[in-house]
Order: structure tokens, then sequence, then C-alpha cells
């Protein structure tokens, strides 16, 4: 079991932790479009994989600020 780990953000800060996380998440989702281009299918698996941790991550920072 991963150990959780409670933080304190202000909705701002939570915002500019949304925004990095997109930021992160688009450099992952290129990274796999161009693997995917030149056929390595291990590093489309393994960008898509953290493209979609890193978006469910964004997607839990969003919920606990809407």
């Amino acid at each position: 079991m991963e150990k959780a780990v409670t933080l304190t953000f202000t909705a701002d800060e939570a915002e500019i932790l949304v925004d990095a996380l997109d930021a992160d998440l688009e450099g992952y989702l290129e990274a796999a479009k161009e693997a995917r281009g030149n056929n390595r299918r291990s590093e489309v698996e393994s960008y898509t994989e953290a493209a979609e941790r890193i978006a469910a991550v964004r997607d839990r920072v969003r919920a606990a600020i809407a």
C-alpha cells in the first residue's frame, strides 16, 4: 500500500499545480505521439501510462477546488 500524504494549498496554489500538471501532461502526450510515429511501442506504453497518472492527479486536485 502506498503511503498517503496530506498537503494543504490555497485555491490559487492548487490552480498553479493544475496548470503545471497540464503542462507536464502535454509533454508526455506529445512524447507518446512521437514514439508512436517512430514505432517504439514500449515508449508509447510508458509515456501513455505516465500521462494517465498525471491526468488522474490533476483531476483529483481540480475536484478538490471545485
